[in-house]
């Protein structure tokens, strides 16, 4: 397509979405993914590009558009399939964490002690919170974060480590080139979403999605795409901050599919498998540094300093430290395990993850991959 008939067809879709929330109209699916295909190869203006991205948020994405958006994403990723049967692939938000310290970037050396084959993904820094993420704190800790998908596969193939991350920039260049237009669009548009479903390494049998979510109405739309993205079985955990563990003190939700079974929503409680914390998850340290994003917000706490707090937690509780990191690490693993049916109960999953973490294992598994 030239360079015309591209902005004329943007044009066309801007005229159907961004007329306001009465009269705006829905594009298909096919439609959705020609657009987003344009923006990734970067043929459409950048204003387009906002104006498209914005105006499907705020008129609400249907299932289709949805669904195109993630065809495009997945037809421009990077994608290796392993020669492990199945591998998991974690996808805590690429926005990161600000109000607590996060754990789940350790929890997939605790799988791969575990025998799981298991893979996690992000970004250096995405907004709107602009928080640590998990790149951040497994550079902190010397861990390699500049593989490719190919790399990756090595990494969990190997008998020793089993387990790696991936940077958006390795698995979808043109997505990750997205970056500093999304952070002047301010608000979250489609490709928060579909970010999380885009897997840089395959099982050879069986690729399976752990995510999170907080609000009510994603579980759903997150079921679904994960099934149009191939994977053989999804755990939706609603999660601190969005994340893939859920609060350490109150009670939590998990959707779950395993296919071709149906959608179920399993009720998550902490204090079963021996959990007593007071607090929902591993608190910040006092006196972190706070930094101005020049947003009319205020100061928000530095992502920098909250990696690094999170780095050292994070290897003292693989040293089998007790408190909220370890805590949410025996929850976090316990949950996994028992959905991909490696154990019968979430109390034969939180034994499982404490021996890793009390043995040294886990530990082990994390300094394979550092560099």
């Amino acid at each position: 397509m030239t360079k015309a008939s591209v902005e004329l067809e943007m044009r066309s879709y801007l005229q159907r979405i961004a007329t306001g929330p009465e009269l705006s109209k829905d594009l298909t699916e096919e439609e959705t993914c020609r657009a987003v295909s344009a923006i990734l190869d970067g043929v459409v203006d950048e204003v387009q590009s906002a104006i498209f991205l914005i105006a499907l948020r705020m008129k609400r994405e249907t299932n289709a558009e949805n669904r195109g958006g993630l065809r495009a994403l997945l037809d421009h990723s990077i994608q290796v399939t392993s020669s492990i049967n199945d591998v998991v692939h974690i996808a805590d938000p690429f926005d990161g964490f600000t109000r607590g310290l996060p754990a789940a970037p350790f929890l997939p050396s605790v799988l791969a002690a575990c025998g799981v084959a298991t893979l996690s993904s992000g970004a250096e820094s995405v907004g709107p919170k602009y928080g640590a993420t998990h790149r951040q704190v497994l550079r902190a800790i010397g861990i390699n974060v500049e593989l490719s998908p190919a790399s990756a596969a090595r990494q969990l193939e190997a008998p020793r480590c089993g387990w790696a991350y991936v940077d958006q920039r390795y698995t979808c260049p043109g997505l990750h080139a997205l970056v500093e237009l999304r952070t002047r669009i301010v608000k979250r548009p489609m490709l928060t979403t579909l970010e999380v479903l885009l897997a840089p390494v395959l099982g050879q049998d069986a690729t399976h999605l752990v995510t999170g979510y907080v609000h009510k109405s994603y579980p759903p739309v997150y079921s679904m795409l994960a099934r149009q993205a191939g994977y053989a079985s999804a755990a939706i955990v609603r999660g601190v901050e969005g994340g893939v563990i859920a609060s350490l003190n109150q009670t939590s939700r998990l959707v779950r599919f395993c296919n071709p079974g149906d959608d179920e929503a399993v009720r998550l409680d902490p204090f079963e498998i021996g959990l007593e914390s007071a607090s929902r998850a591993v608190p910040l340290p006092d006196h972190l540094p706070s930094v101005d994003l020049n947003d009319g917000i205020g100061l928000r706490v530095d992502a920098g300093a909250v990696a690094l707090a999170a780095a050292a937690a994070g290897q003292n509780a693989l040293r089998g430290q007790p408190g909220p990191m370890y805590d949410s690490l025996v929850y976090g693993g316990a949950v996994i395990l028992w959905h991909l049916g490696h154990v019968s109960t979430l109390q034969e999953g939180a034994a499982a993850a404490r021996k890793t973490l009390d043995s040294g294992e886990a530990l082990r598994r994390l300094e394979a991959a550092q560099q």
